[in-house]
């Protein structure tokens, strides 16, 4: 049974948990969803960072919004299960009524072992699970769809899916992880040659495996951590000086991060700062 983490018990910035500043307008989202964030099944975890559960009750139609992650992810919706490769843009979901969806983040690399083909194949696209993994999905959604279904059971249940498929130990996996952890704690790193040098490789060979592990190229995981951070200084109540932040992030200038934040987000980071 997957064990119990639940993102109002963290800091918000626990890798294993994923990163609440992807969540657009917290606040508001808090009032609208419940989210739940759980750890896999022990057999999982060498390729899945968490089980996350969301649960709504709304009566008007609400859209969230995500700001994409360097994250692959599985997830029961619409009668099936999906796979979402990495978005490059943004990420917005329409919710009404009563409901609930449960997914899978890997960890980044973590989908790699499961297929035969690099996970760039499934960037900016949303696949039926049994297209890529090469079980049918159909019944499982179904079952996990189902009202009323336990957190456990839709964590047991989706993690199931992933164990009935299996997949080798790739020692690749945990040196991609790790360097997408670097990207993302050390502000420092601002480019992916900066990145290659800490791997011992070379440029081209550091984007050819991001390519296929991750299924985005370098420059973008770096550029993409440092527009959460930009979004986690929006998130924290205090006031911003944002020409000051664009330059320890590591963007030329205020301009460049506004240009970047706006492209993904669809508002100025100071702007969005007062509506967060």
């Amino acid at each position: 049974m997957a064990g119990v983490l639940d993102k109002r018990d963290t800091d918000g910035m626990s890798p294993e948990l994923g990163r609440d500043p992807a969540i657009v307008r917290p606040t508001e989202a808090q009032r609208r969803i419940d989210v739940s964030r759980r750890e896999p099944d022990a057999s999982l975890a060498a390729w899945v960072d968490y089980v996350w559960i969301v649960r709504w009750d709304t009566a008007e139609p609400y859209e969230q919004q995500l700001i994409p992650q360097p994250v692959v992810h599985v997830a029961a919706e619409q009668g099936r299960l999906l796979v979402h490769g990495v978005a490059r843009g943004t990420f917005t979901r329409s919710l009404e009524g009563v409901g609930h969806v449960v997914g899978v983040a890997f960890r980044p690399g973590g989908l790699r072992p499961f297929v035969d083909v690099p996970v760039g194949t499934w960037s900016d696209r949303v696949v039926p699970a049994g297209d890529v993994l090469g079980a049918d999905d159909r019944a499982v959604a179904a079952h996990l769809l189902e009202p009323d279904r336990t957190d456990d059971e839709l964590a047991d249940g989706i993690c199931g899916y992933l164990l009935s498929i299996g997949a080798q130990p790739d020692p690749v996996v945990d040196e991609v992880a790790a360097l997408v952890e670097t990207a993302e704690r050390d502000r420092a790193i601002t480019r992916a040659e900066q990145l290659a040098d800490h791997a011992g490789v070379g440029l081209r060979t550091l984007q050819r495996r991001f390519s296929d592990y991750v299924g985005i190229g370098p420059k973008w995981v770096i550029q993409r951590f440092r527009l959460l951070d930009a979004a986690a200084a929006a998130h924290s109540g205090e006031p911003t000086d944002w020409a000051a932040l664009a330059v320890a992030l590591g963007f030329s200038d205020q301009s460049h991060l506004v240009r970047a934040f706006t492209a993904v987000v669809g508002t100025p980071p100071a702007t969005y700062e007062s509506t967060a």
